[in-house]
């Protein structure tokens, strides 16, 4: 007896098109889709499905501009085969639209960067090193011109970090860390703004150049108590800069 599909169960909850996407992407997910593959048709998926030709129609659209499938002209809808960043913009929202904790940010970036630097500190090359210092170089000038400006030190900020992300040679790691930047922006100026205010760029300087020394050194075993140590500082000027308002 042939097993019911994902693709050929009707649908209760949620609205029809989000039920729709869900049915679809779970179908890729446990592999009755796979990359490359062609979708039945809307007739067909609407039949299946027990729903409307227009929810199916929605749904698709949906899943197009989450870059999930590709739509070729005349031959139908497909899984994409490849990576994209959208497949990500709906994580962000996601994200964004939660009432979050800032704690909750702390965790998600260490616990990105904690893997990735163990990931990195395995795999570097003397050239990554080279260019990881020379990012932490460009960071340092940023801080200490006289007319440094917030914007200056935070893009410089992101380029060291990226630039330590870049050697894991993964592009999904990547854009989780670049997604993770643009959504702690807020409180990254406010503790940039802090730090030029109090004249601590001594000590911002020296928690970026543990990271290189860990990752030149290999230091594994330092990876998460120097993470940490760079979240507890900058938690530390967020709850200062709130904890009035």
């Amino acid at each position: 007896m042939k097993t019911k599909g994902i693709l050929n169960t009707s649908l209760h909850s949620k609205s029809i098109v989000e039920s729709i996407v869900d049915n679809i992407t779970n179908a890729i997910i446990m592999g009755e889709l796979k990359p490359g593959d062609k979708l039945p048709t809307e007739m067909e998926l609407s039949n299946s499905m027990q729903v409307g030709r227009n929810s199916v129609r929605e749904a698709i659209k949906k899943l197009e501009a989450y870059g999930v499938v590709y739509i070729k002209r005349a031959e139908g809808t497909f899984v994409t085969d490849s990576y994209n960043q959208k497949m990500l913009d709906p994580m962000l929202y996601g994200i964004i639209l939660q009432e979050n904790k800032w704690d909750d940010f702390v965790k998600l970036r260490s616990v990105v960067e904690i893997g990735t630097l163990h990931v990195v500190s395995r795999s570097r090359t003397e050239d990554q090193i080279i260019n990881i210092k020379d990012s932490l170089t460009s960071l340092i000038k940023a801080i200490n011109s006289p007319s440094a400006s917030v914007e200056d030190i935070m893009e410089a900020d992101s380029n060291f970090h990226m630039a330590i992300t870049k050697i894991a040679d993964n592009q999904l790691v990547e854009t989780i860390t670049d997604y993770i930047t643009r959504i702690t922006i807020p409180s990254r100026t406010l503790t940039t703004k802090s730090i030029l205010e109090h004249n601590l760029r001594d000590e911002f300087i020296d928690l970026h150049r543990r990271f290189v020394d860990v990752i030149e050194g290999c230091k594994i075993n330092e990876i998460e108590e120097t993470v940490m140590q760079h979240y507890v500082y900058w938690k530390g000027y967020k709850d200062n800069m709130f904890q009035d308002k």
